[in-house]
């Protein structure tokens, strides 16, 4: 008997190991799998985020163009509108200039309303 419970013992004892084996492939591949699944998800990411980054670019490239214009057309109702000025400036410089010598020379001397007699 001691023979066929040591035989039954070690049969045990190796069942137990490849059952140990298994156990370790089956993590072995877990820990793949779940590495894989990451690897993926960042590439989908990644992806993901380049696509994303592509329409931005579009959508700024598309709106840009109307701005610029928009810019070009400020910027010439803007010189024309400096060019106005500076023409009435040159129009009204003399008529101007006439005014204040006027006001400087023609001095009035009274008292201030607040002084009193």
């Amino acid at each position: 008997m001691a023979a066929s419970s040591s035989q039954g013992i070690n049969t045990l004892l190796e069942a137990e190991r490849e059952a140990a084996k298994i156990v370790q492939k089956a993590k072995q591949y877990r820990i793949q799998r779940l590495k894989d699944a990451r690897s993926e998800a960042n590439k989908e990411i990644e992806d993901l985020k380049a696509q994303k980054n592509l329409e931005y670019q579009n959508f700024v490239a598309q709106h840009s163009g109307a701005s610029d214009a928009s810019l070009g057309i400020v910027d010439q109702e803007t010189d024309a509108k400096i060019a106005e000025i500076q023409s009435a400036f040159a129009e009204n410089k003399d008529i101007a200039t006439e005014k204040l010598l006027g006001a400087i020379k023609r001095v009035e001397a009274k008292p201030h309303i607040n002084v009193r007699v």
